[in-house]
C-alpha cells in the first residue's frame, strides 16, 4: 500500500468519526461542551494517529501509532457509556457506535499483528 486512505483501518476509524459527529450534534451533546469535545477528539485520534503512523519510516514507528490509535477506540466507547448513563444516546445508538468502534479496534489489532510478523520475517531472514 503507497497511502494511507487505502488502509481499512483508516476507512473504518473515518465511518466511525462520522457517525460520532452525527452523534454528537445533537442538542443534549451541544449544551456538554466537555463530553461532546473530548469524544470527538478521540475518534480523530483514532484516524490521525493511523495516518500518522503509516507516513513514518519504519514498522515500529507504525506500530506505537496504531497502539495509540486502538486505545483511542477504548476512550471513545468509555465516553459512550457517559452518553449512555446520563441519557444523551438511546441503548440502539450506543451498541451501534460501540460495535463499530469495536470492530475498528480489531482491525487495528490485526494490522499490528501483521506488522509484528513482517518485522519478524525481516529479522529472520537478515
Amino acid at each position: 500500500m503507497k497511502k494511507f486512505e487505502e488502509l481499512i483501518a483508516w476507512q473504518k476509524a473515518r465511518l466511525l468519526a462520522a457517525a460520532i459527529y452525527a452523534m454528537t450534534s445533537s442538542p443534549a451533546f451541544n449544551r456538554d461542551y466537555g463530553l461532546r469535545d473530548q469524544i470527538r477528539r478521540a475518534c480523530v485520534g483514532i484516524m490521525s494517529n493511523i495516518a500518522e503512523g503509516f507516513e513514518r519510516e519504519g514498522a515500529a514507528e507504525f506500530n506505537r501509532f496504531l497502539v495509540m490509535a486502538k486505545a483511542s477506540c477504548a476512550e471513545v466507547r468509555s465516553h459512550l457509556y457517559i452518553a449512555l448513563d446520563i441519557g444523551y444516546i438511546s441503548r440502539e445508538k450506543f451498541d451501534s457506535i460501540h460495535c463499530q468502534s469495536e470492530e475498528v479496534a480489531r482491525i487495528i489489532g490485526g494490522l499490528r499483528s501483521s506488522l509484528k510478523r513482517k518485522r519478524k520475517k525481516i529479522t529472520l531472514e537478515s
